[in-house]
């Protein structure tokens, strides 16, 4: 009974807070699974298919502009185009390097039997004991652009022919609609991005019979007939599914403009396209999904749309709402970018989605996509130039020389008034450091339980991280288990999460965030804001963070708990730290004064962090703080039962690596206030 009353009030808290249309359109998506109406459907396009494309040979049309100049490639990639030969070298010895990380077998063939593709979509996220993401991520094809770029500045046909030989491998081993990778319309929308690019890159050479190119049609016209029947799916979610798909069946129509359904196609992909790019970006530039990566990937979304609209389809206007909104995107994203390393705050969902690895930078660094979004949706040229270029090269060929020119970093200098628009970016007056302030008001639902989050970096150190995604689907308790408050760096009231955990990838009863005040320095600077959620205001309890870059090089935190003065609360502060050698002073404790601290040893010296715990000036005696430090779910210092989700980071997706947690415990009344104070080598 308990059971069923805790799922009614579940649904009718998702009910409240989705909206009616998006459950009603999850509704409709089940229905045609479990009746089997999708399958029926797409034995019914593949016949109807078969026909069609026998009729007549079926020419594939370049879709993107033309391909950059090989030597000003080289020019700009200097010894940088060494990288482009080595990844590519490594796909054809057939290994892969999934969401940037370490090489592995790549591996086109499922396990057999393959069962119909809605098995796999009704919930067995499994292939072979591992993550379905794995399986994925080669059916992406996203190694085909590494291939790609290495023949087009290269001319060795070893490129062209292992292309080849890996596509013939999956298209044989992966019939349509069976097996893993057709359970995903979104899957099998990038791959078809990607057999786009790969052929009109790789149209010239020997290898690329007239028999292959019709093997290549007859699977781009499956590809884009798998999404149109479980678009209801992505329309319900209204997230990068959506774009990515929409964008799927955009491309298959400007790349068979002969075929008979690609009117089609190109009616359903463009309207569906504008509608997500048109809703998903607010009007301050944030995607709603709240994520770096898949703000990233909509930027590249983007900027494909635009290529292919600008080569095939220039005559329909993009609406102004998209074009502002693109802008406005481009910048926030900047805003987070570290203009020395090019890494950005592990914020959301990370789940090492990159749909066009075009560029010879690692994972992390995104000035590839800034660099491009720059210039074709601001229409200026950020500096530095560098090798970060590469990805705009492919696509925007007409780059104009007038481009004004505009420093990265400079986006983080609000105008003056606007210092509360999110991204929240303080800066420090007086040294290379910066951080970034979480506080969002939640309009979509929220991806990790992260308000008033801080990331801290300093010379392009993350000093204080987000412990990011490391995978979906894992046994208990790594099922996307660090979308938690308990792992990122804030302050949990009687050790609760401040939103409901409904789902893997749903949270409800949303908290939000405001903002109280803001102070910028005389260059306009962001040097202080104080923010506060409501997350536990069923508890009668406010909580509120300010964050300050001092004259002097330090950052304050002060975070305080304010609510009924008889009620006694525990108050738990967590930062993540880099797995850096480490110092802990023991706890100091005095008449009105519990404190303690911590230094480890950065590339530049040691950085001190001191935790004290104020007085309430009431004269009342405090209960001291309590510490403890966590590695990889390891206790190295306190007491106390430890998560085996603390102390870790996950820099991509499906690897994790120890990181130090460092937490401080205090249970006595309200109010509490715990300031943290951040010290840099050679400043005080």
């Amino acid at each position: 009974m308990k059971k069923l009353q805790r799922r009614l009030s579940v649904a009718i808290k998702a009910l409240r807070e989705l909206g009616l249309a998006p459950l009603g359109l999850y509704a409709v998506y089940q229905i045609g699974l479990t009746t089997g109406h999708y399958r029926r459907q797409l034995s019914s396009s593949q016949k109807r298919l078969e026909q069609l494309n026998s009729a007549s040979a079926l020419k594939i049309y370049p879709c993107l502009p033309g391909l950059p100049d090989r030597d000003e490639m080289a020019r700009l990639l200097g010894d940088q185009i060494k990288v482009v030969y080595t990844q590519a070298d490594e796909i054809v010895s057939g290994k892969l390097r999934p969401f940037g990380s370490q090489a592995v077998p790549l591996v086109l063939t499922p396990p057999v039997p393959l069962l119909d593709w809605m098995e796999y979509e009704a919930g067995n996220r499994l292939v072979n004991g591992q993550d379905i993401n794995f399986t994925w991520e080669a059916g992406r094809f996203g190694w085909a652009y590494k291939l790609a770029m290495a023949y087009h500045l290269s001319g060795q046909q070893r490129y062209v022919e292992a292309f080849w030989r890996n596509s013939e491998k999956f298209f044989a081993s992966n019939p349509p609609f069976w097996g893993p990778h057709w359970a995903s319309a979104q899957e099998v929308a990038l791959r078809l991005l990607a057999l786009a690019f790969c052929s009109q890159v790789f149209i010239g050479s020997s290898h690329s019979t007239p028999q292959r190119l019709q093997l290549l049609a007859r699977s781009i016209s499956l590809h884009a007939e798998r999404i149109p029947p479980t678009l209801v799916y992505a329309r319900s979610q209204n997230n990068n599914h959506l774009i990515c798909e929409a964008l799927g069946l955009y491309t298959a129509s400007a790349l068979l403009r002969d075929h008979p359904l690609s009117s089609t196609w190109h009616a359903l992909g463009w309207k569906w396209l504008m509608y997500a790019l048109g809703t998903q970006i607010t009007r301050d530039g944030c995607y709603m999904q709240q994520s770096t990566n898949y703000h990233r990937l909509m930027l590249q979304a983007a900027l494909w749309a635009f290529a292919v609209h600008d080569q095939v389809f220039n005559g329909d206007p993009f609406p102004e709402q998209v074009i502002s909104n693109l802008s406005a995107a481009t910048m926030w994203l900047g805003k987070l970018i570290d203009p020395q390393t090019g890494w950005v705050p592990n914020l959301g969902h990370n789940d090492g989605s990159y749909i066009l690895p075009l560029t010879t930078c690692q994972y992390r660094d995104y000035r590839p996509v800034i660099h491009a979004a720059a210039s074709k949706f601001r229409h200026i040229k950020l500096d530095p130039e560098g090798p970060w270029e590469d990805l705009g090269a492919w696509f925007i060929n007409q780059t104009k020389p007038t481009q004004a020119r505009v420093k990265l970093g400079t986006w983080r200098v609000s105008p003056a008034g606007k210092a509360a628009e999110p991204p929240h970016i303080l800066q420090s007056p007086v040294n290379d450091s910066w951080a970034y302030f979480r506080s969002a008001q939640f309009h979509t639902r929220p991806a990790h339980a992260d308000l008033l989050h801080l990331d801290l970096w300093w010379r392009g150190l993350n000093i204080c991280q987000d412990a990011g995604t490391y995978l979906y689907n894992a046994p208990s308790p790594w099922d996307n288990a660090l979308t938690s408050a308990f792992v990122h760096n804030s302050v949990l009231v009687d050790d609760q999460e401040y939103m409901l955990r409904a789902g893997r990838f749903l949270y409800l009863d949303w908290a939000h965030s405001h903002i109280l005040e803001t102070i910028t320095d005389p260059e306009n600077r962001l040097v202080s804001m104080t923010a506060n959620h409501n997350g536990y205001h069923n508890m009668g309890i406010e909580y509120t963070r300010k964050v300050t870059a001092c004259d002097d090089g330090r950052w304050e935190v002060l975070d305080r708990l304010e609510g009924p003065t008889d009620s006694i609360h525990t108050a738990r502060l967590h930062w993540l730290l880099p797995d850096w050698e480490y110092e802990i002073s023991d706890p100091a404790i005095s008449d009105g004064f519990s404190g303690g601290e911590i230094r480890i040893k950065s590339p530049y010296g040691w950085i001190a962090l001191q935790i004290e715990l104020h007085a309430d000036g009431s004269g009342k005696p405090i209960t001291p703080l309590v510490f403890t430090l966590v590695r990889a779910g390891t206790l190295l210092y306190g007491s106390g039962t430890i998560s085996p989700i603390t102390g870790w980071v996950s820099l991509t997706y499906g690897e994790k690596q120890p990181a130090l947690a460092f937490i401080s415990k205090t249970t006595q009344p309200l109010p509490v206030e715990i300031q943290s104070t951040w010290i840099f080598p050679n400043e005080s």
